[in-house]
């Protein structure tokens, strides 16, 4: 399972011209399922994100986590970060897991992370999606489970 995890001042995610979810403060992550990923890895990623400590302290240094500063989280799954691209011109999806577990990992990553106390937004599975963010500082980071 991969993660690109962009911290944001606000986003949203719009689908046929309608803002279907929508955050301020926070962080987006756009969530990618492999063959063979299972709870396990959706649980590592949920613990790791919100307790990354990139957000910034009273002094300016990035030393708070989503917790403490009570930030909302946008989780959009994206299948093509497991695109592999290395050989040829067209991306590989093969390591993508098929869409019934894909989004069932989606949604279980959702719950643990908003039964954790966590705001939760997502986006629409399987939709043509358009996603609107401003990345502050920026911050981005790629984390992967320890299965990949």
């Amino acid at each position: 399972m991969k993660a690109i995890v962009q911290r944001v001042k606000k986003a949203h995610v719009t689908v046929d011209n309608t803002i279907i979810s929508s955050i301020e403060t926070g962080l987006v992550v756009l969530l990618g399922v492999a063959h063979g990923d299972k709870e396990k890895d959706a649980e590592y990623l949920v613990d790791k994100i919100i307790n990354l400590r990139i957000f910034e302290d009273d002094k300016g240094k990035m030393n708070r986590s989503l917790l403490d500063v009570k930030g909302e989280l946008l989780v959009v799954s994206q299948f093509t970060i497991m695109a592999d691209c290395r050989k040829g011109r067209r991306p590989s999806f093969t390591d993508a897991a098929p869409p019934d577990p894909a989004c069932r990992l989606y949604r279980f990553f959702a719950e643990k992370a908003s039964s954790l106390g966590v705001s939760v937004k997502k986006g629409k599975f399987q939709a043509n999606m358009d996603v609107s963010l401003i990345n502050q500082g920026p911050v981005t980071l790629i984390l992967e489970s320890p299965g990949n």
